[in-house]
């Protein structure tokens, strides 16, 4: 664990630095492949499997599966998104591979700058705001290397490119920690809907129809929507506020159309508008906590009733049928505990996550 407070103190004294354009110090391999197979070319990536903000190729589609992509990479590059560059996708690739056009290929020239250095060169705002400036096209922009080339900033020797290596390193040591616990802590929770599935001590076969209702919920476009203290709820979840509200809080939602079967849970006083389903809980049920009620209908997964069109869609009459294991209260109270500990824990590390992102993006923006 390295020291935060000297972190958020870093300061650094530029005066013996360089300035380079970025072209002098990176370039673009124009490198392809006619027959990826012959060559031993395993991985494949576009832009989809490029995480925004994110230094770490993390995923890329095999080779077996059908593509037209002949630009080749090599393990070490950092491939850039170049179209719609706001979304910030520049990543490190730790294997060779061949990638989308859509993606520009970068990599150092190693006797001016550490090839290790470049990720965090390319992932800093200032980089992302000049490729978003430097982009050009209506509805999917893209920028070229050539203007990227442009881009003027401070460099130190490759001895000093060596200690901030070291900083940056730290931060992503720690980062993928975070990101670790992170992932433990999303399969504990999927492990405890899982079970809440299958069935917890004293549970018993219920359809959903048995325990609730579903009422639809009412078109408010944005435009008729004037902003107050109330949610207004879509299938995705909390999308604005609005100075009215439909249904008194707390209260659950399920996605209707769109993102077919997600639930969300509201706290206060809100809106649901007609892409979703708010749930009324039957008089019999009322002593059970609500928020037990969401767990168990994301538990459920109704997104298996998705309907196949173009836009797919929840129909109530299959999810009320739905079998569902409703367990004794006793139960109910241990699995509440339990899941929120979790929720709690994920929390803090989204906080630590936010937290650590901006201290890296602020040293970042100091070096470069």
């Amino acid at each position: 664990m390295f020291d935060m407070e000297a972190i958020k103190n870093f300061s650094i004294d530029k005066s013996d630095w360089k300035k380079v354009k970025f072209g002098d110090v990176v370039f673009e391999p124009k490198e392809s492949v006619k027959n990826p197979v012959a060559e031993g070319i395993e991985h494949v990536v576009g832009l989809e499997h490029i995480t925004s903000e994110d230094i770490h190729l993390r995923r890329s589609a095999g080779i077996e599966e059908s593509t037209t992509f002949t630009k080749k990479f090599s393990k070490g590059d950092v491939l850039f998104g170049r179209r719609r560059a706001y979304l910030k996708k520049a990543a490190k690739a730790n294997f060779d591979g061949i990638c989308s056009g859509d993606i520009t290929v970068m990599r150092a020239k190693e006797e001016l700058l550490l090839p290790e250095l470049l990720p965090f060169l390319v992932n800093n705002d200032k980089f992302f705001d000049y490729a978003i400036t430097h982009s050009a096209g209506g509805l999917s922009p893209r920028v070229k290397f050539k203007d990227l080339a442009t881009f003027e900033f401070c460099i130190p020797s490759l001895e000093q490119q060596v200690e901030l290596l070291s900083i940056f390193t730290n931060f992503e040591v720690y980062s993928e920690s975070v990101l670790n616990q992170k992932l433990k802590l999303d399969i504990l929770r999927k492990s405890l809907l899982q079970s809440l599935h299958n069935g917890l001590p004293g549970s018993q076969k219920v359809k959903i129809r048995d325990l609730m209702k579903f009422h639809y919920g009412s078109g408010l476009t944005e435009k008729d929507r004037i902003d107050g203290l109330y949610p207004v709820v879509s299938s995705a979840g909390v999308q604005g506020t609005h100075n009215e509200f439909l249904t008194e809080g707390p209260g659950v939602v399920v996605g209707r159309k769109g993102n077919v079967g997600q639930v969300t849970y509201i706290e206060e006083s809100f809106w649901t508008i007609d892409t979703a389903y708010y749930i009324e809980i039957k008089d019999k049920y009322k002593n059970l906590p609500l928020e037990f009620f969401s767990y168990l209908l994301e538990s459920a997964n109704l997104r298996k009733y998705s309907i196949a069109t173009a836009v797919p869609g929840l129909n109530r009459d299959d999810a009320l049928l739905t079998n569902i294991s409703l367990p004794g209260e006793g139960s109910v109270k241990d699995f509440i505990l339990e899941i929120e500990n979790v929720e709690s824990c994920l929390i803090q590390i989204e906080v630590q996550k936010k937290n650590t992102q901006a201290l890296k993006n602020n040293i970042a923006n100091k070096v470069f």
